[in-house]
Parts: structure tokens; sequence; C-alpha cells
């Protein structure tokens, strides 16, 4: 029922701009805009070829609400693939609310969270990763978000996950064949063959796998803990990545007496840095809870920015840091460059593979930590362009896909019959078609489009 009623919502953000767009789709989206706009020219927007704009007022009850510009999108060469028409008015929360009243009166009705994308889907004009793609360029905090999204958004992924769907639907059909009309004259399947497009498959799916957790360092960021005795630089290192005073910093040890947090982005990964307290022995009441968060967000962080003074020995809070850095992603980073060097650099050298030297006070080996963190979240290797898992959903589809593959080989291997290879394989394929939605169920659809916004 909801496919054929026409819906409409305001596409922009919520708030005063220049101009705010009320999006209506469906097959009477052109008849139920003529009611609310009235062309300068007397002109009805049903005369109007598709991709033609209008120049008019909105109209209520006789009564003019608003200039605006009309334009119209005929089926199926629009967003939606069914007939667009967009009213482009004045922005403003009070404007484009009496704006999208009007619409609903002249027939329309409110459209629901995604449902404008989630009509381009079921009408063919995007597959279900490049409708998420939409809500991530939306989002997109970075430059290669950006870029990844995009990619996506324009079959990047889809084309990959394509690609090996045909190639196992062929190898399927062709064992599908084979065993069914042995009369026929089709050519023999071979161990080799089947082996050949197992491995491929197989190849593909590990590589796509492998760009999920750098995709989620571009999108989502890293749980980040900067740790370290009291005075190493720990908010310095902290103001100097957020650009900002946002940890106070002084000579005195346990300034820092709480977890500081803040997000920011270094190079193309985003930091949800956390500048803990100093590690020591206290008797202060409120600096010991300090400590002690610090010491559980050491084992929970995704990454740890484990601070060292260059000039002081290492001390016995020092080996917390050591011994915490074998259980996380670690770089251990030597403060304080500009001073002599009393530190035993040997001793971080074995416990670490990522070591960065820095002057956090001057500003002095920022563009290095950041290389490093690239190398350590795997983004400096990622190539957004090429098509990235974007969520969980898509990763869940690849990883039960590769194990079905893998299974195929296996019970090849193990001498089974070709039919119980056909069945993996076939398992593979419904993966591949649930993520891209070609096969797949209503709570899948709604999971996917109930964390857009309405007018997208």
């Amino acid at each position: 029922m909801r496919d054929s009623q026409t819906i409409a919502a305001v596409s922009t953000a919520q708030g005063e701009g220049g101009v705010g767009v009320i999006r209506i789709s469906g097959d009477n989206a052109i008849t139920i805009a003529d009611r609310v706009f009235r062309h300068i020219h007397g002109k009805r927007l049903t005369e109007l070829r598709g991709y033609a704009a209008a120049y008019g007022s909105i109209v209520c009850h006789g009564e003019k609400l608003d200039e605006a510009v009309a334009l119209v999108f005929r089926a199926p060469h629009s967003y939606t693939g069914e007939d667009v028409v967009e009213l482009s008015c004045h922005g403003g929360v009070y404007i484009t609310g009496q704006v999208l009243r009007a619409v609903f009166e002249a027939g329309a009705v409110p459209a629901q969270a995604g449902e404008f994308t989630k009509r381009a889907f079921l009408n063919g004009k995007i597959d279900l990763t490049e409708a998420e793609a939409v809500i991530d360029i939306i989002s997109a905090k970075n430059r290669s978000a950006v870029r990844a999204a995009l990619s996506v958004r324009e079959g990047a992924l889809r084309r990959r996950i394509t690609k090996v769907k045909d190639d196992l639907l062929s190898l399927a059909a062709h064992l599908s064949a084979w065993a069914d009309y042995p009369e026929e004259d089709i050519s023999e399947v071979t161990d080799d063959m089947i082996f050949d497009v197992c491995r491929a498959a197989e190849t593909e799916l590990e590589q796509l796998l492998g760009t999920y957790d750098s995709g989620q360092a571009v999108k989502q960021g890293i749980d980040t803990v900067i740790a370290g005795r009291p005075n190493v630089g720990k908010s310095t290192l902290m103001n100097l990545l957020s650009g900002t005073e946002k940890s106070i910093v002084t000579a005195i040890p346990g300034t820092t007496r709480d977890v500081v947090e803040d997000t920011v982005v270094a190079g193309d990964v985003i930091l949800r840095l956390s500048d803990t307290a100093g590690l020591r022995d206290t008797d202060d009441t409120v600096e010991k809870i300090g400590v002690d968060r610090a010491k559980q967000r050491l084992e929970q962080c995704g990454l740890l920015l484990a601070v060292f003074d260059n000039s002081c020995a290492l001390e016995a809070f020092d080996h917390l840091l050591l011994d915490a850095a074998q259980n996380v992603d670690a770089i251990a980073i030597i403060n304080k460059t500009d001073l002599p060097n009393q530190l035993d650099i040997n001793k971080i050298e074995s416990s670490f593979n990522n070591i960065v030297y820095i002057s956090a006070v001057n500003g002095e080996g920022k563009d290095a930590l950041i290389r490093a963190i690239a190398a350590v979240a795997g983004t400096d290797r990622l190539n957004p362009s090429e098509g990235i898992l974007a969520n969980e959903r898509q990763r869940a589809n690849v990883a039960a896909a590769l194990q079905s593959v893998r299974e195929a080989t296996a019970a090849l291997q193990a001498g089974l019959t070709y039919d119980a290879v056909t069945v993996t394989l076939e398992d593979a394929i419904t993966e591949l078609l649930e993520m891209t939605g070609e096969k797949t169920s209503d709570e899948v659809l709604d999971r996917v489009f109930h964390n857009f916004c309405v007018g997208k």
C-alpha cells in the first residue's frame, strides 16, 4: 500500500537557511505539486517535461505562502525511479513546515525514514550496498570517508561482489546441469575447474574482509587512549592532536584527574581520544579514581598511544604500559626529544613495533605520528575507490560467503560428491545475493533504512 502512495518530506536540514527543499515522490507527485504551486506564467507542472524547473509561488487556501522553484523529474529518470517534484522555498523551520503541510493537504502522505532511498532500491535504481552508501555520505566526517562512500554509491562494491557471485553461479549451474543431464552434450566438470573458481572467490572475499577494520577507522574512528606517567606530556599531546587547549597542562603531577575526551581527525583516521590520568600511586581520592579509570581504558581501547619521557629513566608505571602494549594495537611516543636522552630506548624498541619521536610542546613529530597511526589502522593501504565494506551487515554476509566457499573446497578435497560441493556454493551465492539486496527480507530492509533521515 505504501508503494502506491505519493510521499513527501522536507529534504534539507531543519533550521534557518537560504533554501529549504520539500521532496514529493510517487505516481501523483506532479498532480499534487500542481495543487500548491502557481507558475509565474500560469503554466501547469503537468505540462513540463522532465528535468525542467519553473518559478512561481506556493499557495494554500488562496494564500501565498512563499516564492518557490519547482523541479520536475519524470519516471524513471529520477532519484526514486518515480515521478518526483522538488519544491525549493526559503529555508526555515516554519516556512518549510507550512509548505509541507500544504502538500499533505493536497494529497501526499508523510514519508517514512529513508523511504525515498528505499523506493530507489525497490525500483531498481540502486542496490542495497549503494543505498547504504547514501547515509554514509551524509554522515561522513573526513575526505576519505566521503571518497569511500561515493565509490560504493557509484557501484564499486557491487561490481566486486557481482563478479564473485556470477563466477560461483556459473560454476553451480554447470555442476547441476552436468549432474542432472548426463545425456546432454555438456562439458565435463573437473576438480581443477572447481578449485580455480573457489580460489579466486576466496581471494577476493578475503581482500574485501580486509577492508572492513580500516574502513571503520575512516568512518567511525578508533577508541584511542593516551596513557603514561604524570608529566610525560599526555595532555600536551592531546592538545596537539585536537588543535585546542582541551586538557589543562601544568608542571604539577596529577593535574589530569579524570578522562578527558575529544574526537579528532589524524590524517584519514578518526580518533576518539581519551587523555587519562597519569599512572602512579596516589593518596588523593579523586586522582586515584582517575588512575583506576585509566587502567580500565588500557584494557578496552582499540589503540594505545603510550607516552614516555625521553628525559627520564623508565619507572615502575612505565612497565605497566609496556605490558599493556602486548594486548592492543599500540604506538610508543617518545616525547620531549628536545631534552637530553635518559630513556632506555632499547627497552621500548623490544616492546613496540611502532615508535614515534616527538616534542609535543614544540609541535615536532606530529606528521610522523599521523603516518604511524595510518599504518596501525591500515588506512595507508586502503584504496577507498576500489569499494570497501561499509558496515557489519555487509561484513557478516561476506564472512559467511567466504566460509561457504572454503567448505566447498574442503568437501572436494575430502572426496565428497559434486552435489555436496554445489550445496555449499549455493549457500555462498545466497549470502552475496542478500548483501546486494537481490534476495532479502523485509526485516533486513527495515534494519537498513531505519537510521536514515526522513527526507532521504
